[in-house]
Parts: structure tokens; C-alpha cells; sequence
């Protein structure tokens, strides 16, 4: 596991802002009670981080993808 592609689904957001608080700067709310974020890939502990925030999300939102 040395890279992972993430993205939130805003059809499945409900902005309840756990991401936010696990992974900070990873997400970002966009003013109308959603959370956003650009399409991106991490690495390091920044993989932990988005892990983590998938796995706090209530609407699985968030979309994780492993990179080789």
C-alpha cells in the first residue's frame, strides 16, 4: 500500500464532519454543510488519515482507491 486516490461523493455526504475531524487538511467543508476536497492521492501517513476518515463516514462518502 504506497499511494491511495481518494474522493468524497457529495451525493452521499451529509456534512456530519467526522472526516474533518480525523484528517485534518485532507477535507474541507464548502460553506453549504458538505465537505469537499480536490481528487487526490496521498501517501505515508497521509493514507492512515483518509482510512480512517472512511471509516468514521455514516454514508461511506468517501472513495478510496489503491494506486500501485
Amino acid at each position: 500500500m504506497d499511494r491511495i486516490f481518494y474522493y468524497v461523493d457529495k451525493e452521499k455526504c451529509i456534512g456530519c464532519g467526522a472526516c474533518l475531524i480525523v484528517a485534518r487538511g485532507l477535507f474541507e467543508p464548502d460553506g453549504k454543510g458538505k465537505v469537499i476536497n480536490t481528487k487526490r492521492t496521498v501517501e505515508g501517513e497521509e493514507i492512515k488519515m483518509v482510512l480512517e476518515a472512511a471509516r468514521v463516514c455514516p454514508t461511506d462518502a468517501i472513495v478510496v482507491e489503491y494506486v500501485k
